[in-house]
């Protein structure tokens, strides 16, 4: 520092310590004003509550995300934007109420459609409709095995189904949205997820806040999810575990060429499982996570992406003494 230059060396310690020292206590929890008392700091709250209770309490973590921290955001002009939200949601009711007459109609022919057989769809028609509409490899395959491979007819039937057309939204920066969380009854696990979407008039929706409300839920609901997706998963992670599976003994005896699509096979189950948006739905556990999402952004009409999640076990990681309860109170008493 500028203003340390001309100060004898152990004074410039002493000032660069003392300096240092403020900078931690500003950023560690119990050395701030306790907020229901200014007068007393954290940890002197949390003595006081020691005493008061009788057992040993520690803060043993937290974790703060802060809504869109890190995604650059556009800078709009926000009347322009109120009317153009507006417009578009003016559009979207007369659209609906225009398509009313249609929905059992639709409904008929998507039943019809699912009686039909199933039929060999081609990879390359798989990747026109996919390039085409933007929607999944297996809803691209579905649609064209529904549609006896037509293309049109498989394009209309993604556009039922709300897909089509979700895919395009995803390069549009979403950094509006929830921050929610989740507290599992008896307040020994919670989750703590960011959803977000384009303009902070969606995230106040009711639909929405549910998705985000539900998504919560979902990672607690399943214990071996670390990831969103399984494109985070680091590949020096992935190449550890297709080593492990490749010296399984079952597979000792297998050809070589063999031996890798089984791994690879078990490879992708295993981090598969891992993904939140691989899961089935627990509100609906005949679709995925990933194909509520992509359903929810062609309903909204505005990208959105599970940024990110954590989730809090109470204990994990410590270890836990086993005592005998008789032998402790006896303990207790005998001090007393």
């Amino acid at each position: 520092m500028e203003d340390l230059k001309t100060k004898p060396e152990n004074i410039r310690e002493q000032i660069t310590a003392g300096r240092v020292a403020k900078l931690v206590k500003e950023k560690a929890l119990l050395e701030q004003a306790y907020i229901m008392d200014p007068t007393k700091t954290v940890n002197e709250a949390v003595v006081e509550a020691i005493g008061k209770l009788g057992e040993n309490i520690k803060i043993r973590r937290f974790h703060k995300f802060i809504l869109g921290e890190g995604v650059e955001k556009k800078v709009g002009d926000l009347a322009k934007e109120v009317e153009e939200q507006t417009a578009a949601m003016k559009a979207e009711a007369e659209k609906k109420k225009e398509e009313e007459p249609k929905v059992e109609a639709a409904k008929v022919e998507e039943e019809k459609t699912e009686d039909k057989p199933k039929v060999a769809v081609s990879p390359k028609m798989v990747k026109e409709l996919r390039d085409k509409t933007g929607a999944g490899m297996m809803d691209c395959k579905k649609a064209l095995a529904a549609s006896n491979n037509n293309l049109q007819e498989a394009e209309d039937f993604l556009r039922k189904k709300g897909i089509a057309g979700a895919a395009k939204k995803a390069g549009r920066t979403a950094a509006e949205g929830l921050v929610v969380e989740y507290i599992h009854p008896g307040s020994r696990m919670g989750v703590l997820l960011e959803l977000n979407c384009e303009t902070d008039f969606v995230a106040r929706g009711e639909k929405f806040t549910e998705l985000a409300n539900n998504l919560a839920m979902q990672v607690a609901a399943n214990p071996d999810v670390e990831y969103v997706s399984v494109d985070e998963i680091d590949p020096e992670v992935r190449e550890r575990e297709i080593q492990i599976e490749m010296g399984r003994e079952d597979l000792a005896n297998k050809p070589e060429n063999i031996r890798s699509q089984i791994v690879q096979g078990r490879v992708d189950k295993i981090f598969n499982e891992r993904a939140l948006l691989e899961q089935d739905y627990i509100m609906d556990p005949s679709r995925k996570v990933g194909q509520i999402i992509k359903e929810s952004v062609a309903t909204i009409g505005e990208n959105i992406v599970v940024r990110r999640f954590m989730k809090f076990k109470l204990g994990e990681g410590i270890e836990k003494k086993e005592e005998n309860f008789a032998d402790e109170v006896a303990a207790q008493m005998g001090s007393s």
